[in-house]
């Protein structure tokens, strides 16, 4: 008895053995198209943001930019970059590096790894340099952005010539402006907060705190957010208090050695001169003492700086005072004291 042939083994399909290996480059040729394009975009828009800025008054520039990052991110570093408004700010850096992965193109972090300078209307150049300095922004499409900026260990040097800084050094830095859900309205918040602080010795603060640390902390709310933006800082404040702009202030404080003033709540606005207007509700502690150094330092007159510690020392319970802060028709006054001209947030000319 014969037995039947046995079915020839069949070959391994070609398509099946190099179908893995086909896909794969397909894949990574059309993530590479994809990055090609991403790197355009980031390109041509940073080209067109910056066209729009300088249409709008301001001054943006850099020596040279680099984009690489492939395959998984996007980085972008600036050399000698620059942003000045016509109110006389500005901001310089030795180098900028900013990065973006590609699952998320709108969230940048821009890191300043050689310092920055930040450039006062009045005061001058300010160097300033870190173990860390870094921002982040988001929602690019909202006006403003969501900002975050963050710094560790730094340092502030007056250039020569210019005006002294009221910090010196500070362990720690914490800006934040973060633009409010819709459903919420037209709002953002802002925070600032700087620990452990040092004041520049021959300031005011430097001559309340000693030797001590300087701590501020700042949580505000802007209303008619969509209306603050402006060719520069002034514009922008201005077009912002012309819709009613105002920023509830819902806690705040300013440590300088052992003398607080705490901001327990209160509406803050800009009047038409350029300065603050307003009322906050302020908690003091060790008040007569700082006021005394004020008024020893002529920054406010003595006979003033007398009254307001009386104020402040028959409010007083142990310790801490209650007063009321008032900004009006361009003074602060502490209760029904006038201290000084109330704090410029811009030159009106």
């Amino acid at each position: 008895m014969s037995l039947p042939d046995p079915t020839p083994t069949r070959k391994l399909s070609r398509l099946g053995l190099y179908g893995p290996f086909a896909a794969l480059l397909l894949l990574i040729l059309a993530w590479s198209a994809a990055w090609v394009w991403a790197r355009g975009q980031a390109e041509t828009r940073m080209d067109a943001g910056v066209e729009l800025l300088k249409r709008s008054g301001y001054d943006l520039g850099w020596k040279e930019r680099r984009i690489g990052g492939y395959p998984f991110r996007l980085n972008i570093t600036l050399t000698e970059p620059y942003a000045r408004d016509r109110s006389g700010w500005a901001l310089e850096a030795p180098r900028l590096e900013g990065q973006a992965f590609m699952h998320a193109p709108t969230v940048w972090v821009i890191a300043a790894p050689d310092g920055l300078t930040f450039v006062r209307p009045q005061g001058g150049p300010v160097r300033v340099s870190g173990k860390l300095i870094r921002a982040s922004l988001s929602h690019l499409t909202t006006a403003p952005p969501n900002i975050s900026f963050e710094g560790v260990n730094l340092a502030f040097q007056p250039a020569a010539g210019a005006q002294p800084f009221g910090l010196s050094a500070a362990e720690r830095i914490e800006i934040h402006l973060r633009r409010a859900p819709k459903e919420v309205g037209d709002e953002a918040g802002v925070w600032l907060m700087v620990r452990n602080g040092k004041a520049e010795l021959s300031g005011l603060l430097g001559r309340i705190a000693g030797d001590k640390p300087i701590s501020i902390e700042w949580d505000g709310r802007m209303s008619k957010i969509d209306a603050f933006r402006g060719p520069d800082w002034r514009g922008a404040v201005r077009n912002w208090t012309t819709a009613g702009g105002r920023m509830a202030v819902k806690r705040g404080g300013l440590t300088a050695g052992d003398a607080v003033i705490g901001a327990n709540s209160g509406s803050l606005g800009v009047g038409s001169d350029g300065r603050l207007t307003g009322v906050l509700d302020v908690s003091l502690r060790q008040a007569p003492r700082a006021l005394g150094v004020m008024g020893s330092s002529g920054t406010i007159p003595q006979d003033r700086a007398e009254a307001a510690a009386a104020v402040a020392t028959a409010r007083a319970t142990g310790d801490m005072a209650r007063a009321t802060l008032n900004f009006e028709a361009g003074q602060m006054t502490l209760g029904p004291v006038a201290l000084s001209p109330a704090p410029k947030v811009y030159e009106p000319n």
